[in-house]
């Protein structure tokens, strides 16, 4: 047991191979650190997860904006390959069409990843499940939302609170040779991207005013899912079913994921009064995702409503949507500036459990608990990034920044950071986020060296 417990002093163990989990151990990886993914997939399963590759995508296959210049998550995206981030080098190298956004095929890019961890000399892998918070040995805790039930207690026990929890919900995927394109059309919103593919990246169903109030009545009406006793539903804003959205009012989806804006239809030059918007979820373009459509309609009511949509009337579905239980900590009051845990300070956490939410900001949290784990077992300390760079206000929020008792799960965005000096005067909103990206740069660049 000795012999054990010193091996394990000198090497890093990460329980949880999702999205922070693999960046977390590439960059403790290369920085010379040896690394162990403790991942309970296959062997264990969850209700989101389909195989049992590393970082496999289960919600959106979108990272989002990749615009550096103008868009914190897209900054975010620049400070992960500045970082050498083993996640944005597979999405790049399996991105799909997209407008301005990052989209990737999402099994051959889970594929990837874990193909590159499981050839990395320092890396090796162990698929059971983890029960328990480890007295013993340097570990990052990179769970993600759908911790397992005995892991979440021992969590809870060891933080003396409980966990708090958000619902989140999944968007359907259509057969695109199912979509009838003689009323839908290909066009990304205000012509967006470099290139032709870019710029036809999305399809687009169009709806009347009749066609979409009456979406919105069966919406409303539909048969949906509903929770155990004392369960709280919660939702994390950025991905609120469509009927949440349609109960605070019947035109918040027109102003939403189905506003009729920058586009054009060809087939009709009367303007629509909504359009629906399908990105696709392959390479092949054999599947489009729903953009923005996550529900928890039951799957009967699913196929009714959806088939409403113009263009979508014989569509067929790869996979229907649903809705499940997302934990995570309460980080500013139990994380100490290095992600580790202030009562034991040998367990880091890093990605969705620490409450940050989103595919980048979670790869970004576990490419920082990576390497500072690295440096710690080599007798350094890594500082955070300044506040000024994408990755450093996250960490701020998440480590002190929040307001503890209001604490929920956030997205990158601008607010984080550090106002822009406005001296000079007013900066218009472009001119105003370029600054912050300039500056943020220029503060990560420095970090780095």
């Amino acid at each position: 047991m000795q012999g054990y417990i010193a091996a394990m002093t000198q090497e890093l163990h990460i329980i949880g191979g999702g999205m922070a989990g693999s960046e977390a151990a590439w960059q403790a990886a290369e920085a010379g650190t040896r690394v162990v993914i403790h991942e309970m997939r296959p062997k264990v399963g969850t209700f989101a997860h389909r195989t049992g590759n590393f970082a496999e995508m289960v919600c959106s296959n979108s990272f989002r904006s990749d615009d550096d210049e103008r868009n914190a998550v897209g900054l975010l995206h620049w400070e992960m390959r500045a970082a050498n981030g083993l996640i944005m080098a597979m999405a790049h190298s399996h991105r799909l069409p997209a407008g301005g956004a990052l989209a990737v095929d999402r099994d051959p890019f889970s594929e990837a990843v874990t193909a590159r961890l499981n050839a990395h000399p320092l890396i090796s892998s162990t698929f059971e499940e983890v029960t328990e918070l480890p007295d013993q040995g340097n570990w990052i805790i990179a769970t993600g939302p759908l911790t397992s039930g005995a892991l979440a207690e021992s969590i809870r026990a060891a933080t003396g609170a409980d966990a708090l929890a958000f619902f989140d919900a999944i968007a359907p995927i259509v057969y695109a040779e199912s979509v009838d394109m003689s009323v839908a059309w290909m066009q990304s919103r205000y012509d967006k991207g470099e290139t032709a593919e870019e710029q036809t990246a999305y399809m687009n169903c169009p709806m009347t005013k009749d066609e979409y109030y009456a979406f919105i009545d069966a919406l409303l009406a539909a048969e949906k899912t509903e929770f155990h006793e004392n369960e709280t539903a919660g939702y994390f804003d950025g991905c609120l079913p469509i009927e949440v959205m349609a109960e605070r009012g019947r035109e918040t989806l027109r102003f939403g994921p189905m506003k009729p804006v920058g586009l054009t239809n060809p087939h009709n030059p009367m303007k629509p009064y909504a359009v629906v918007q399908l990105r696709r979820d392959n390479k092949l373009g054999t599947l489009y995702n729903i953009v923005g459509f996550q529900t928890k309609m039951k799957y009967g009511a699913q196929t009714a409503v959806f088939k409403m949509i113009p263009g979508l009337q014989a569509a067929s579905f790869a996979r229907l949507g649903g809705i499940h239980r997302n934990t995570f900590i309460n980080s500013p009051t139990l994380l100490d500036d290095q992600m580790r845990l202030k009562s034991r300070p040998n367990i880091r956490f890093a990605g969705q459990i620490t409450g940050v939410e989103g595919y980048v900001e979670s790869a970004a949290m576990g490419l920082l608990a990576g390497r500072m784990a690295a440096a710690e077992l080599q007798g350094k300390i890594l500082p955070p990034p300044p506040p000024e760079t994408a990755m450093g206000a996250l960490i701020t929020h998440i480590t002190g920044g929040a307001e503890a008792k209001t604490f929920q799960p956030m997205n990158v965005n601008f607010g984080l950071f550090p106002p822009i000096d406005a001296r000079g005067g007013r900066k218009g909103r472009k001119d105003r986020y370029k600054a912050y990206t300039d500056r943020a740069k220029d503060a990560f660049t420095a970090w780095l060296s």
